[in-house]
């Protein structure tokens, strides 16, 4: 145990790459925006202004306006709370059900591990965002049921990965000591297996937030999501794709800000996987 723990404080000691810290800033201001949207003196993101409408990028509106003439800056600031938060909440639910079952299933092998990757395979024959779309008509538009259904279509992804990850470390000495002195299986999960898994687990999600960021903002574009007044990085999108020639920032805005984010988690994602799991390591 203590060899496998100076083994992750090295890993955890290797400086980050410019790559690395570069996404890690730009995201850090991104959410920093996010939170401070209410106290940074941003015009109202619903008010409209006919005489403004699809203004050009200037000093009055720095990002243009939209076909309402809604300042795009605003729209874009306040946008990026429903977007990542809808993220955010997508992750948490695609964690919350991959965890336990991707560790079920790979600690205890057998019937167990047979059921829970026969029913993942089944799940996963079927394209993610015919999934998303099947729950969202399901269940109803809304930014809370797009969050939902992005998460639920995540779970299998996350299982199959945590489960790889734990059958990488399961037969380890430290394993077998630990059950070999009668420690029980709850016990040797979350205290020898989980911190053991957390690199792999922690540098993928990053990646299904990327990933969920964009499937919550096509579905959004799609019409599922908020309504079309209330920002949203997805809806802001939709609305401009009607002007790409006459005015190109009010499409061009939410999609640049969609690109740069995804972007950057995953270059923080293969920042953390290098991290975790450096070039030549067996």
């Amino acid at each position: 145990m203590t060899n496998v723990l100076r083994r992750e404080s090295h890993r955890l000691s290797r400086p980050f790459s410019t790559a690395g810290w570069c996404s890690a800033a730009v995201l850090a201001l991104i959410v920093l925006l996010a939170g401070l949207a209410p106290w940074i003196g941003l015009p109202d993101p619903l008010a409209m202004s006919p005489p403004d409408r699809l203004q050009p990028p200037g000093a009055q509106h720095l990002l243009g306006t939209d076909p309402f003439g809604r300042d795009l800056a605003s729209r874009l600031v306040w946008g990026s709370r429903r977007t990542l938060a809808a993220a955010a909440v997508a992750v948490l639910i695609t964690l919350g059900g991959g965890l336990p079952l991707g560790l079920l299933a790979g600690y205890h092998r057998g019937w167990i591990d047979e059921l829970i990757v026969r029913v993942v395979d089944v799940l996963l024959a079927f394209p993610g965002v015919l999934m998303i779309l099947g729950l969202v008509a399901l269940l109803g538009p809304g930014s809370r049921t797009v969050a939902l259904a992005v998460g639920i279509t995540g779970v299998p992804v996350m299982t199959r990965v945590v489960r790889s990850a734990v059958l990488s470390v399961r037969e380890e000495a430290f394993v077998e000591a630990a059950r070999s002195v009668g420690c029980r299986a709850g016990r040797v999960v979350v205290r020898h297996l989980l911190p053991n898994v957390a690199g792999p687990v922690i540098a993928f999600t990053a990646v299904q937030f990327g990933w969920a960021m964009l499937n919550a903002t096509a579905v959004s574009f799609l019409g599922l999501g908020e309504s079309p007044a209330v920002p949203e990085w997805g809806t802001m999108l939709n609305l401009g794709r009607g002007y790409l020639r006459s005015a190109p920032w009010a499409s061009a805005v939410p999609g640049l800000a969609i690109t740069v984010t995804v972007l950057c988690v995953n270059l923080l994602s293969d920042t953390l996987q290098d991290r975790w799991n450096p070039p030549g390591r067996g």
